[in-house]
């Protein structure tokens, strides 16, 4: 499945983050250069900032989420490749969030790499690849360091590598409403 372009809901300025925190844009950018919170430049040297950094921020010094970042769907890529469980785990993931589903390697790394989603959930195996060699090659990438990576699995082994390898979060793969909470609270839908 092809993933649909970024909309920009994702991405935010300086100064829609200054609104946010009810400071001067000089602090954002105060901010952003002691790396308190996550941010990227544009080629013209302008500050963005992504939907899930933004959240985290806000919920770490405890200021309120506006409206403007829950009003958006995140958008979760699901490796499902042999997946056990995976019409209850693509029902759990549907309800909060936009799901794009791959059930190949290449396409789903090609199409992740082009089109990078807020989250990445996927099996302890995806083809020949693991989760952890995913994650870390997620992980090493400029481009997809951001994405949340959430691996299903049961094997204390595969958790250690995924933890290793950079993983936000690890779920039993026998537990779909567990997989909805975590990723819900990754992306900063519980508040």
């Amino acid at each position: 499945m092809v993933a649909s372009l970024r909309k920009p809901r994702d991405l935010f300025t300086a100064s829609q983050i200054a609104r946010f925190c009810q400071v001067d844009l000089k602090t954002i950018h105060n901010w952003a250069d002691r790396g308190q919170i996550p941010h990227f430049r544009t080629p013209g040297r302008h500050l963005r900032f992504r939907r899930p950094h933004v959240l985290d921020f806000l919920r770490k010094y405890g200021y309120p989420i506006p409206d403007e970042l829950d009003a958006g769907r995140p958008r979760v890529a699901l490796l499902s490749d042999g997946l056990v469980g995976e019409n209850q785990v693509r029902d759990a993931l549907r309800e909060d969030f936009e799901l794009v589903e791959y059930d190949n390697p290449v396409s789903a790394l090609l199409h992740i790499g082009e089109n990078p989603p807020d989250a990445v959930v996927l099996p302890s195996h995806f083809g020949a690849l693991t989760g952890p060699e995913i994650i870390e090659a997620l992980k090493s990438e400029e481009s997809t360091k951001h994405i949340r990576a959430v691996l299903l699995t049961d094997d204390e082994v595969d958790r250690s590598a995924a933890l290793r390898a950079g993983a936000s979060a690890l779920v039993r793969a026998s537990d779909p409403t567990g997989l909805r909470d975590t990723v819900d609270a990754l992306m900063g839908l519980r508040h």
